[in-house]
């Protein structure tokens, strides 16, 4: 590992870089308690570490952190498994490691290291603290991959172990990447804490062990919040009645309660809604498949409707009665020329979920990243490993098929069914994000909510096996819903006014995922949420399991935490200077997009696109890139042109209007306008961060603005009120906003690295390029890009 810095047993130490020669050479290392030189029976050579703490100020902050010990704070329920005392959680930074001495610890919900407190910041300004989740707290479902490194050497960890590892190495589902060095820890210690956290993140799990179940029985007595103040969960007739009559589908489409008590199928909620025509006893004929499930209403009458595929059988007498039966039910929604209707067979001509999968995994791969070096070694292969993933690719293709579905709602006045195996996973994808497109009410938080309650989860998406929460099975992993969170915040970023919420709201969503004291995404339907719950009731005498909804944010975020959630710049229908009033409330938005300049975020197509200013795209390397990128990003360029005709007139008619934020809203498919989503994804990478730039900056001083204007209202109103209340409005200073960073609130500014450094022997290796060539600096710096 070249050499651990020393630290006081809780407090924090910093040394100079090591080259790795130099550090090859050094023998013996550094030991816990003080600095070594030499060892092995060899001369030592003359070490490059220089110690600025005394030894007896070593000693010193041993004895102040051993009687002053951070506490381990346990949810109800939760339980302390396994801990280790003088872990160093490292911390890589522009090649200077750094550490922090303290408990690793883990219990049935988290891991979680207990270090110096003086590594939590207090700023107000820039604090976005987790009341769940610790800075450096891992729930157990947020465990991606855990690693160990043993002579130096990094190797995947699971099973038994024979050996255990100098260092412990965890990539996070959040994209977080944490390094613990156990090199001064006890030897049993080590084997306890490795062993348990790999049994605890990686052996399959019964589904009544999960915490969700141990949190809800020991919350059992507190009190219960309503989940319908936060958003419609469609577990009554009634939600569904007062959901149709809010898109005027109730003249058309009917509430049915025949699957009450899943009595007819357990993959469909017990209520929901089906063509006015179709009978109960269509419904129980197939178990609830081969059914038009209604998913909602355009304002021209049309209707969106999903189905789950009938049992394909190999008896021909079978195969009639249901070619029969599915051309009956087909009539209900098509009937011309008083209604027709279109097919969309998601399984056979779209995505499929391997395909999902595999380019999530070689997308994430982009954003683990160990330290400063290997960012930087790996920005020259930035846009081939981009593009080799697919994962924009597969973002644009939904987009785009949801733009079509909404094509033949819109201009060509036909019903669209949706067709899949289980109408659970893509059905889910596409519906939800037709229905953010063409319906405002959807782009409220409360909508928004209520859309996921709907599609998602009495949908019947299976997120615990497409999160893989229970360990069981690799094959039904899939990241369906992170995929419609990132398809979502692509119409984000391209129209900021239409949304009430912000990036941040979709980036703590998506964390929300593997939190798991929230029932929203821990069950693979309302069934197996239904009888799991109950029978636990039943078991017990006392009240029912509380079960929490990731909808209440008060859980996780503190009212001003909470701010940052919501869009202050949102474009209501009703009334504008409501929204200007409104805005002057929230301290910073952060719903804008974040466009990182260091890394750029989506494949250049035109001159136009490049900065002029200096930095790593600066206008000398403009043709380079396009050298080197040009054939690649061809089918990128040239998406749009795959749009067919009626299509494209559809597209290309409504961009060249203006946009109405409260009405239909499409997105741009051409390859450059599908980004990355900064926020989540690099938002853990110091490197990426513009200190003081980006969107956030942009936006910070628009609402200064707003604020000021603001006062100077209110001080003009004040004229006409008593002098106290002038005085006390004259005692109020603007607000003046601190540097923040890019990826403002994950990223703060004291985890700052200094200005990050390109090496340009990279470049010049791809080519004799004399602008590049002729530079008179060894780097390329980019601290004022």
């Amino acid at each position: 590992m070249g050499g651990a810095p020393a630290a006081s047993a809780g407090g924090r130490c910093e040394r100079p870089p090591l080259l790795p020669r130099v550090a090859a050479t050094q023998g013996g290392g550094m030991l816990g308690k003080g600095v070594v030189g030499g060892g092995g029976g060899t001369k030592a050579p003359k070490p490059s570490f220089v110690s600025y703490v005394r030894p007896e100020e070593i000693h010193t902050n041993e004895k102040e952190a051993t009687e002053k010990e951070v506490t381990l704070h346990l949810l109800p329920g939760e339980q302390l498994l396994c801990e280790a005392n003088t872990v160093l959680k490292c911390v890589q930074e522009d090649s200077c490691q750094r550490g922090i001495y303290g408990r690793l610890v883990c219990t049935d919900f988290k891991i979680a290291f207990l270090g110096d407190d003086e590594s939590a910041l207090d700023n107000d300004e820039t604090q976005f603290k987790n009341k769940v989740i610790g800075e450096n707290d891992i729930t157990l479902h947020c465990v991606d991959q855990i690693y160990g490194v043993f002579d130096e050497k990094k190797k995947t960890l699971f099973g038994q172990l024979k050996k255990y590892p100098e260092k412990l190495v965890i990539h996070c589902k959040d994209l977080r990447v944490f390094h613990f060095c156990l090199r001064y820890t006890k030897e049993e210690e080590v084997k306890r804490i490795v062993s348990g956290i790999i049994h605890h993140t990686q052996a399959p799990k019964l589904l009544k062990r999960l915490f969700l179940f141990s949190y809800a029985t020991a919350a059992r007595n507190s009190p219960a919040t309503d989940p319908k103040k936060h958003a419609v969960m469609f577990d009554t007739l009634q939600d569904w009645c007062r959901e149709l009559e809010r898109t005027k589908g109730n003249m058309k489409y009917k509430a049915v309660s025949v699957n009450e008590g899943y009595k007819v199928c357990e993959r469909l909620p017990a209520y929901f809604v089906v063509p006015a025509p179709l009978l109960e006893e269509d419904i129980e004929f197939f178990q609830g498949r081969g059914i038009p499930i209604w998913c909602w209403s355009c304002h021209n009458g049309c209707a969106l409707l999903k189905m789950s595929a009938l049992p394909k059988e190999q008896d021909d007498s079978m195969s009639q009665i249901q070619k029969n039966f599915s051309d009956r039910i087909y009539r209900t929604v098509h009937r011309p020329p008083y209604e027709t209707a279109k097919t969309e067979d998601l399984s056979s001509n779209f995505l499929s979920l391997q395909e999902i999968q595999m380019a999530y995994s070689k997308f994430k791969q982009l954003f683990l990243i160990d330290n400063s070096t290997e960012f930087w070694d790996t920005d020259i292969k930035w846009f081939s490993l981009l593009e080799s993933s697919s994962w924009l690719d597969i973002i644009r293709r939904c987009l785009k098929k949801a733009v079509e579905i909404i094509e033949c709602l819109e201009a060509q006045n036909m019903n669209v069914l949706l067709l899949e195996d289980n109408a659970s996973d893509l059905c889910c994808l596409v519906s939800s994000l037709a229905q953010v497109m063409m319906d405002p009410h959807c782009r409220t938080v409360f909508g928004f909510q209520s859309l996921v309650q709907k599609e998602w989860v009495m949908g019947g998406h299976c997120f615990l096996d497409r999160c893989n929460h229970l360990r069981q099975s690799d094959k039904e992993e899939a990241p369906v819903f992170l995929l419609f969170l990132d398809c979502v915040w692509q119409l984000v970023h391209q129209h900021p006014p239409a949304f009430e919420f912000t990036e941040t709201y979709l980036t703590v969503l998506s964390d929300s995922l593997y939190i798991p004291i929230f029932s929203t995404f821990f069950f693979n339907s309302p069934h197996q949420k239904d009888m799991n719950v109950g029978k636990e009731s039943q078991d017990s005498q006392s009240r029912p399991l509380n079960l929490l909804t990731v909808w209440d944010w008060s859980v996780q975020f503190e009212p001003k935490a909470q701010t940052l959630l919501t869009n202050p710049l949102y474009v209501e229908k009703p009334k504008l200077e409501k929204v200007q009033r409104k805005g002057t409330h929230f301290k910073l938005h952060s719903g804008f997009s974040l466009v990182a300049h260091q890394r750029q975020l989506s494949l250049p197509l035109t001159q136009s696109k490049s900065s002029p200013k200096r930095g790593f795209f600066r206008e000398e390397t403009d043709h380079l890139i396009k050298n080197l990128l040009g054939k690649r990003i061809s089918k990128l360029i040239n998406s749009s042109e795959e749009l067919q005709d009626g299509f494209r007139e559809f597209y290309d008619g409504w961009h060249s209007r203006p946009p109405s934020y409260q009405g239909l809203l499409l997105p741009h498919l051409e390859g450059p306008e599908i980004k990355v989503w900064a926020q989540r994804y690099l938002r853990w990478i110091p490197e990426a961060q513009i200190l003081g730039g980006g969107g956030v900056a942009t936006m910070s001083k628009l609402l200064e603005m707003m604020e000021e204007v603001q006062r100077l209202q209110e001080k003009i109103e004040a004229r006409h009120h008593s002098q106290e209340a002038l005085q006390a409005e004259a005692a109020s200073p603007p607000r003046t906003s601190g540097r923040l960073s890019s990826l403002f609130p994950f990223a703060l500014l004291q985890r700052h690295s200094s200005k990050p450094v390109l090496p340009t022997s990279g470049w010049k290796a791809l080519g004799d390029e004399d602008d590049l060539a002729k530079r008179e600096d060894e780097f390329v710096d980019l601290g004022d890009v």
